[in-house]
């Protein structure tokens, strides 16, 4: 239905058929989030909320691209550019900025593009944590490769995408919303080179997106909590014995988190301030739940024991929550990481906490803030469609959400037809 709907729009802009339409999912930040820019691996869910992107080859070195989105609310709508000079413009949140950065990301590479037209439409709404701009250029990036045959392979397209956001345009961003856009499905994405990717698959539940309607800004709020993370390794640094300033370091992604444990640091903490003690906190509690979850979704059995232990639990609860199964367990990560993000990480807010616990008294399994925080979308694990319909409509008849959506777990990058 989308792919003809969006051919038919270029055909009224252009009177002419696209030569390539590729799309790719927006996504759901599910596990560990504001990690990936610390090279810690992250967990994203691809979901049936696309961007499609379709071209045509011009034989000029204009590039000439339109948003259907921002048409259809009156803004201004179509960027043009010459291919071989695709500056950025200063123009802030201009979509064409990123179009501009992904052929100049190709270009410093030696991959060469020539003139094309274009057209775009996303179903994935702006500043919603759910990926937008991530998705825009994999699903851009990836029509070129088809248009020009660049012979670009998915984590080529990933990295370019990457390269474009984060080196070109200079937003603090890690690897996970390039990455989530490329492989869709459930993604373990190691941010550490060479960036492999694991999908995996849930045989039960179902996911839903509750959008809050507060925007943010990632290049907001990133850039900070970097810093506060910074100021506490300076002083470990200067106060934490050899052994274990071998495994820290002065810049965020420099630490070896994955094998550095709160025991390890617990005699040193107390010297840093609030914010930094709690950003260094939070970085090692989420990643260890983080590999409690990933356990259990590759199949393997978990005690109660370790379960109270990773989750801050008493046994007795704990025990109840192995009782209930995997989903179960997975909902209550979700919710004990939202937790950390709240008040280890502030990067929630009043209403986005209102709607987790709202959403677990409608019958959510649990949930959590995705994406940077400060506003954006809360995303929730239910058992089946029915009780998560029933949740999300709730939610918004009391005015909690802008929109919501039941979302299905959707592929990755993906090449489709225009004939």
């Amino acid at each position: 239905m989308y792919p003809v709907l969006v051919i038919s729009e270029f055909q009224k802009v252009y009177k002419e058929l696209p030569d390539v339409m590729c799309s790719a999912p927006g996504r759901l930040d599910f596990l560990n989030t504001h990690q990936d820019y610390k090279g810690l691996p992250v967990v994203a869910v691809g979901i049936n909320l696309r961007t499609y992107v379709v071209l045509k080859r011009v034989e000029k070195t204009l590039a000439r691209v339109a948003s259907g989105n921002l048409m259809d609310e009156g803004e201004e709508f179509i960027d043009e550019f010459d291919i071989s000079e695709p500056n950025i413009l200063a123009k802030p949140k201009w979509f064409g900025n990123y179009l501009r950065a992904a052929i100049i990301a190709l270009h410093q590479s030696g991959y060469k593009v020539r003139g094309f037209i274009g057209w775009i439409r996303s179903w994935i709404p702006i500043a919603a944590g759910l990926g937008s701009s991530g998705t825009l250029l994999v699903a851009f990036i990836a029509a070129l490769n088809e248009l020009f045959n660049l012979k670009l392979k998915n984590k080529d397209i990933a990295e370019f995408a990457y390269k474009a956001e984060h080196d070109i345009m200079g937003i603090p961003c890690g690897r996970l919303d390039q990455y989530a856009a490329t492989y869709g499905n459930i993604a373990v994405i190691e941010t550490i080179p060479p960036y492999n990717v694991e999908t995996l698959r849930l045989s039960e539940g179902v996911f839903a997106a509750i959008d809050s309607g507060i925007r943010h800004s990632t290049a907001e709020i990133h850039p900070q909590r970097q810093r506060e993370i910074e100021e506490g390794l300076k002083i470990l640094m200067e106060i934490a014995p050899p052994h274990l300033r071998k495994l820290l370091g002065y810049r965020y992604w420099e630490p070896k988190w994955d094998s550095i444990s709160l025991e390890m640091l617990e005699p040193y903490l107390n010297q840093l301030s609030e914010k930094a003690k709690n950003r260094i906190v939070y970085t090692i509690k989420a990643h260890r739940s983080t590999k409690l979850a990933l356990h259990i979704m590759r199949g393997y059995d978990v005690s109660s024991s370790n379960i109270a232990e990773t989750l801050e639990l008493e046994i007795g609860k704990a025990q109840r929550i192995c009782k209930a199964g995997k989903l179960a367990i997975l909902g209550h990560i979700m919710t004990y990481q939202h937790t950390l993000l709240s008040r280890l990480y502030d990067v929630s807010l009043p209403q986005l906490d209102s709607i987790v616990e709202t959403l677990l008294d409608f019958g959510a399994l649990g949930a959590k803030l995705s994406g940077a925080g400060l506003g954006g979308t809360v995303i929730a694990l239910f058992k089946d469609v029915d009780t998560a319909k029933k949740a999300i409509e709730r939610i918004i008849s009391k005015g909690l959400g802008a929109r919501a959506w039941v979302l299905n777990v959707d592929e990755g990058v993906t090449r489709h037809s225009v004939v």
